[in-house]
């Protein structure tokens, strides 16, 4: 499961709700420098950055999807998952124009063990929307918003919609409503409101500003206690 969005507004927020299966993947809260993210523990004991922030305002999410044979992994040069991709982004080994010209020239699969999708946006707010074995899309618009079905081509996942999953919607009628003057707490009622709780619950929901260069999150549903994370100045910034 998962929720993502990006808001244009006075501010351009990101919001996330991570959804996972503790029983499945073991995960932890990182912050760095030049970096915050949600490491997922992988069989090389490292923990990755497939969901995450970068100082340069690269936002990476990936989301559980229904997958579709065109998506499969292959071991191949002309091939790349979508895993990787996500992570070379937040980590800003390449740009939003990069992964642009590499959804053009190679084929974006899924992870051997995984059927996932993407959502990356950079600091002026653009958006680029990844279904491996389906296709992408460019979005710049007053907000942006995927869960875990296609939104390319929503009739091959709209059989596996699970029974009282509205969130898309319930997220999509705050988002369509919501003004100019969006702010850090209108993100996380948004997120809260579309929480998840059971096996998939809401592990880690986070909340980034592109104008305060922060990162608000909270663990577990405890969204009566948000933490923050400021990136450090650069040395531009400080001149």
């Amino acid at each position: 499961m998962c929720t993502r969005f990006v808001y244009h507004g006075n501010d351009i927020i990101t919001g996330f709700n991570f959804d996972i299966d503790l029983s499945v993947w073991k995960h932890k809260v990182i912050e760095e420098k030049e970096r915050f993210y949600i490491g997922i523990l992988r069989p090389d004991g490292m923990y990755h950055s497939y969901h995450g922030v970068n100082q340069n305002g690269n936002v990476g999410t990936l989301l559980y999807v229904h997958g579709n044979p065109d998506g499969v992994y292959q071991d191949s040069p002309s091939c790349i998952t979508i895993a990787d991709l996500t992570e070379q982004f937040i980590k800003a080994q390449i740009s939003l124009d990069d992964v642009n010209q590499i959804v053009r020239t190679k084929k974006i699969t899924y992870a051997p063990d995984s059927a996932i999708q993407a959502m990356l946006s950079d600091v002026y707010g653009r958006v680029l929307i990844i279904e491996p074995g389906i296709g992408y899309r460019e979005e710049h618009k007053k907000y942006s918003l995927i869960t875990n079905y296609s939104l390319i081509k929503p009739e091959t996942t709209k059989n596996y919609i699970i029974p009282g999953d509205d969130r898309y919607e319930r997220a999509l009628q705050i988002l369509d409503n919501s003004k100019h003057d969006f702010s850090l707490s209108d993100a996380y009622t948004l997120l809260h409101t579309v929480r998840q709780e059971g096996a998939w619950a809401t592990r880690v929901s986070f909340v980034y500003s592109i104008k305060e260069q922060s990162v608000y999150y909270v663990e577990n549903n405890q969204f009566e206690h948000i933490k923050k994370f400021v990136f450090p100045l650069t040395g531009k910034e400080k001149l």
